[in-house]
């Protein structure tokens, strides 16, 4: 008997034998373990492969391998993609929001794995992008496949899939309450208290995985932090403002890269080719964006910047403090930029690890430079760490996460205070000038995204095209009224379109308004359909959104409109059908 099938036994006479809350907590805590397992899996492939490359650089004589290695990545990942997967990752957390969305929670299999390999490869050869989000894909797809397969409802199937999400976090940077509180405020739009313990049991199991298995360089955390002083709030507070304006750069300016790269989006290897060169260059002038980058992080927090310019081509110009200053100013900007180039190019990987690079290259920048200025005496290791707290904030939207996680990976809460200066200062900023995150907005743009709105949430899943009713008899205008008796006779309907060759709607009939001329048998031959038609009080359009739909519908005060795509007549749409639909996705979106 083949060993899934072995272990699948016991749980299916589990699923059968305890309630449905004491199976899900027992499906956490193997979620937690198997995504735990998968996280370790992935930072152990990576550091393996960077091993590897370190060892065969030693028989060169110059660093061309930071221009090579990323695009040999970058087009193994593509070259994988396409063959194996048919080009359909779905990277990056969005197209988890979108399953939860759209797929009720139904994440594709292969994400279980595919994830793995291909950001793997990315980031092992250099590819400047991190393995967090790819991560959470895997956690998601574990947990969103465990429901699947055990057949748990939506609202179990939605919180193991967030278990998943919150044992990859806390796996990869031993750090479980910062995996719950992102699976809280990126996964999940509304959760109640008995939906905490599946998730802290899953984080916690997700930790233990890495914290038994890895090695400590493997990790990233700090253990020289120094401690905080009342008498630097205000320059926590303009940090956390530079933090909200770079994070708002960061957005757009992936944004901007990714529509340059649409046009070519299936000219797959021509892309990667062109993406990899760029990157490369990048990294030839600013190795420190090789890879996913916790290193120059390292480098910063001891205090000596002027080691990122190992192998840089810009070392020609010396390590002059202010031109090493400069030079970490630049790489806080040009990391947006090698990050959506690997991305774009298709790459695979996502915006956490490189937000947590900006934000410390931000945070030392704004000590640094006001210490040599001699304004204040500022302690760069905190601001370096606090800064990364800033613009994860900013960028993912996730203040909570950003504040604990910086907590857990310190071993303290020594930076509470300023941690939450910052976090909340940089989000307040970006909310203002982007209401949602990189990886959502273009979700949200396409009402594909759910929202702690219910209303507008079930509004948004809604689809015109689910609810078309059809059974509707066409008559034509050119037809007798005898003919429409005909067609009244043999109809359970009281409304019935009236339509011509071209398949166009001219008008509507209503049965309350030819009741009485219907049975005039001397007019049956004489009176055309189109003398008694009149005109519907408004139409819908394939594509309008449920909103629209409901605003016509509050307008004109009917109960059916018809639906065109253009001027083509499909069908109608009535109010009865659209409260069914609401009512059941109303219960299907209801609290965790």
């Amino acid at each position: 008997m083949p060993a899934f099938k072995k272990t699948k036994i016991p749980l299916l006479w589990l699923r059968r034998h305890t309630s449905d809350r004491n199976f899900v907590l027992i499906s956490s805590v193997l979620v937690g373990f198997t995504a735990g397992l998968a996280a370790v899996a992935l930072k152990t492939f990576v550091h393996y492969i960077q091993v590897l490359l370190a060892w065969g650089n030693r028989f060169l004589d110059q660093p061309v391998w930071l221009v090579v290695f990323p695009i040999i990545g970058i087009l193994l990942t593509v070259f994988i993609a396409v063959v194996f997967f048919r080009g359909k990752l779905g990277r990056g957390t969005a197209s988890i929001l979108y399953s939860i969305a759209q797929k009720s929670s139904m994440v594709e299999r292969h994400k279980m794995y595919s994830h793995v390999l291909t950001s793997g490869i990315t980031a092992g050869f250099g590819g400047s992008a991190g393995l967090e989000s790819p991560i959470v894909v895997t956690g998601s797809a574990i947990g969103s496949n465990f429901g699947r397969e055990y057949h748990l409802n939506y609202r179990d199937r939605t919180l193991l899939l967030a278990c998943g999400a919150a044992a990859g976090i806390a796996a990869v940077f031993n750090a479980p309450v910062a995996g719950v509180l992102f699976a809280i405020e990126v996964l999940l739009t509304d959760i109640s208290i008995a939906a905490f313990i599946p998730l802290i049991m899953s984080a916690v199991v997700g930790a233990l995985c890495s914290k038994i298995i890895l090695r400590e360089d493997i990790l990233f955390s700090f253990d020289q932090i120094s401690p905080f002083a009342a008498s630097n709030v205000l320059y926590y507070v303009f940090l956390g403002i530079m933090a909200g304006l770079v994070s708002v750069y960061y957005t757009r300016m992936a944004l901007r890269i990714e529509e340059v790269f649409e046009p070519y989006q299936n000219q797959v290897f021509r892309r990667a080719l062109v993406g990899g060169l760029l990157l490369g260059l990048l990294i030839m002038l600013f190795p420190p964006l090789f890879g996913e980058g916790y290193q120059s992080i390292k480098i910063l927090e001891s205090g000596d910047p002027a080691g990122l310019l190992q192998n840089s081509w810009l070392s020609f110009f010396g390590t002059n403090p202010w031109f090493v200053l400069a030079f970490v100013g630049a790489l806080a900007l040009v990391k947006v930029v090698a990050t959506t180039l690997t991305i774009a190019s298709g790459g695979n990987g996502g915006n956490f690890a490189p937000s947590m690079f900006v934000g410390a290259h931000l945070g030392f920048f704004f000590s640094r430079t006001l210490n040599m200025l001699n304004i204040g005496n500022l302690p760069e290791s905190s601001f370096t760490l606090v800064g990364m707290a800033g613009i994860l904030s900013g960028v993912m939207h996730a203040p909570l996460t950003a504040i604990f996680l910086i907590a857990e990976i310190t071993g303290g809460y020594t930076l509470m205070i300023p941690l939450m200066i910052v976090s909340a200062t940089s989000f307040a900023m970006v909310k203002y000038f982007e209401p949602y995150s990189l990886d959502t907005k273009k979700l949200a743009q396409k009402g594909e995204l759910l929202t702690r709105d219910k209303d507008q949430t079930v509004l948004r899943i809604m689809k015109i095209r689910h609810l078309i009713e059809t059974d509707f008899q066409q008559v034509a205008p050119e037809a007798t009224l005898g003919e429409l008796v005909q067609v009244i006779a043999h109809s359970r309907r009281n409304l019935f379109p009236v339509v011509n060759k071209e398949q166009q709607l001219e008008g509507i009939i209503l049965l309350e308004n030819v009741r009485e001329v219907m049975f005039r048998t001397e007019k049956y031959d004489t009176v055309q359909v189109k003398e008694l038609m009149a005109q519907p009080p408004a139409a819908v359009q394939y594509n309008d959104s449920m909103a629209d739909v409901m605003n016509k519908f509050d307008e004109t005060g009917a109960w059916n409109l018809p639906v065109l795509d253009g001027k083509q007549y499909i069908g109608f749409v009535s109010k009865s059908s659209i409260f069914t639909k609401y009512r059941k996705l109303l219960i299907k979106t209801t609290e965790l």
